[in-house]
Formats: C-alpha cells, sequence, structure tokens
C-alpha cells in the first residue's frame, strides 16, 4: 500500500537535511531496531543511523512495520530502552509534525507554569494549515481544545495574541497593497511611538493577520517613518511574553530560518543549555528548512551549527543531533 504524505500529517519541506532514504524497506528496519534492543544494553548507534536518517513518512511506515512484525508499539520499546535527551529526540522523530507539535504545547501548558516560549515558537512560526492541523490532533489526542488550555493558562493581551494566531486566519496571499502598508505603518507609529501608553490591539491586528508580502512592506515604511527599526519600537513597547510574541512573529515574517537559528543559538550559548528548544527546532525543522537555519547560523555567529552542538552536548544526545544537522557546512 503506498504511503501518501499528505495522509500522514507530515510537514515536508525541500530544504532539510533529512530527505527520504532511497533504498527504505520499513520491514528491515524495524528488524533492524527490534535487534539494536534487544539482550543486554541497547544499539544506540543502529538506533541513531536508521531514525535520524529517514523521513516522518518512512518512520511511519516503520511503526507499522514493527507493530505488525512484533505485537508492539515501536514508541514504547524505545521509552523503556533510552533516556534523557537522547529519548526525547528519538521519541519526537517518531512522531508525524503535527502529533509533536500538539505534544510540545501540552507540555508546554500542563503541570506548573507555563513554557510560553514554547507556545510562542510554535504559534508565531506555523502557517495556517499547520495550525489547523495541530489544534485538530491536540483534540485527538488529548480530548481538549487547544484554545481552551492555552487561555486557562495565559491572560492578558498575551493571550489575545495567542488566540488570534489559533484562529489561524492570516492572509496567505503573494498580494501587497502599497498604500495600505503605509497605513499599517502609520496606525503602528501612531498606536505606539507617537502617543503615551501603547495601543497593543493595532500592532495584534495588523501583525496577526496581514501576508508575508505585505508585513515586509509594512515594516519597511514603518522604519521610514518613525526612523525606528519595527523591533526596536516592540522592545520600547512591550515588554515580557508579549513583547516577545510580537518580536517572534516578525522575525519569522522576515526570515524564518533566521529566527530559527536565533532560537538555537540562544539555546546553547553560555552557562548550560536550554535542552527544550535544542531538542523541538532540531526535530522540527531538520526536514523542512535545516539546510537555511545552518547557512543562517553561520552567517549570524560566525560558526556552524554542527560545532556548536559538538562543543555543548555529549554521547548519543550529541550523535543524533550531529546527524540531524548533516554535516559540518
Amino acid at each position: 500500500m503506498p504511503f501518501l504524505a499528505g495522509n500522514s500529517g507530515c510537514r515536508i519541506g525541500s530544504r532539510g537535511t533529512v530527505t527520504q532514504y532511497a533504498k527504505f524497506n520499513a520491514d528491515e528496519d524495524a528488524k533492524k531496531l527490534r535487534a539494536a534492543m534487544k539482550g543486554a544494553g541497547t544499539d544506540e548507534a543502529a538506533v541513531i543511523d536508521i531514525i535520524a536518517h529517514r523521513t516522518i513518512a518512512q518512520r511511519q511506515l516503520i511503526k507499522q512495520a514493527f507493530k505488525a512484525s512484533f505485537g508492539k508499539e515501536l514508541a514504547d520499546e524505545m521509552k523503556s530502552e533510552l533516556t534523557g535527551h537522547f529519548e526525547k529526540v528519538v521519541l519526537g522523530l517518531l512522531m508525524p509534525a503535527p502529533v509533536y507539535d500538539a505534544h510540545e504545547l501540552h507540555s508546554a501548558i500542563k503541570g506548573l507554569g507555563t513554557d510560553e516560549a514554547c507556545l510562542i515558537e510554535i504559534l508565531a512560526s506555523r502557517d495556517n494549515q499547520q495550525i489547523r492541523e495541530i489544534k485538530a490532533t491536540y483534540k485527538k489526542e488529548f480530548g481538549k481544545d487547544l484554545e481552551d488550555d492555552i487561555c486557562s493558562d495565559t491572560s492578558g493581551m498575551f493571550q489575545r495574541v495567542l488566540v488570534s494566531l489559533l484562529t489561524a486566519n492570516r492572509d496567505e496571499s503573494e498580494n501587497m497593497d502599497a498604500s495600505k502598508a503605509k497605513e499599517d505603518a502609520k496606525a503602528i507609529f501612531d498606536a505606539g511611538e507617537a502617543r503615551w501608553g501603547t495601543d497593543e490591539v493595532t500592532f495584534l491586528t495588523i501583525l496577526c493577520t496581514r501576508n508575508k508580502r505585505q508585513l515586509v512592506k509594512v515594516f519597511e515604511d514603518y522604519q521610514k517613518i518613525s526612523n525606528r527599526d519595527i523591533e526596536e519600537s516592540i522592545k520600547r513597547e512591550m515588554s515580557g511574553n508579549l513583547e516577545d510574541v510580537f518580536l517572534a512573529i516578525v522575525r519569522s515574517i522576515r526570515n524564518k530560518p533566521a529566527y530559527f537559528a536565533e532560537r538555537l543559538y540562544k539555546s546553547m550559548k553560555g552557562l548550560g543549555t536550554t535542552d527544550s528548544i535544542l531538542v523541538r527546532v532540531m526535530v522540527s525543522r531538520c526536514e523542512v528548512d535545516m539546510l537555511d537555519i545552518k547557512a543562517q547560523f553561520l552567517k549570524m555567529y560566525g560558526k556552524t551549527l554542527f560545532s556548536f552542538i559538538k562543543g555543548d552536548c555529549s554521547g548519543d544526545y550529541r550523535n543524533i543531533l550531529l546527524a540531524l544537522c548533516g554535516g559540518d557546512n
């Protein structure tokens, strides 16, 4: 039976480091993974060799073959064999993209405290179709409405921005209206720099609904009107989570690979590593635009992403991330 990527909830890009494995055989891979986990200890190298070098669609076929051959769920077996961040990467790679995003959002909300950075990263960077798939998957996986869960965990204008993004109602056409862009730039200026206090709703309406081409023009016109970059004004006018979500929207619109390159850099620089961010970006982008993220990383920070990961992580965790990174270039 042919496996259609469209039916798997996969988000396949053309700029990933992980691409279709030409000599793919799901049954063979399932057998090799079973052998890697049998007996004392686990052959982590064999797990990496297969899991990090197959597409999401191919991994779904491996999961089916594993269940058919051994009567067990591959993810459950991995969970009992692996630990730590390495386990998180492998389990993430086994999920179709909307399932992974839904699980990340659920983890960000449940329990004490909220991981607002995760909510921001996912909702500010996914397109309308992806957000619709995430919402449907969340309902299916957890029996709850994603919007309800987010609303019960957030408040104020930050909550309103997330709810707006969740509507998946951004114009995704290629149309650009120059006079409307000027109007929007002026409206943002009047809502922020030109007044005492900030009218955040104007920022929300424009940043959450206009298309990419339109917003790029709005940002250009805003610079002319205010003599400031839109990001600088957001930093001056907002604070906390609201500032973070508006900056994420602007950066994602301007240059999505650069936005993710910055996320990766900040997850590793300085003392300690924010592994949740590192894992999520590597897992969610390796099949989409990792080639472009790597190029941006090198351009922005003068070092390769590969060298950063190599210096920051260790063991099998490092090895699987380096495999997803796809070479030191």
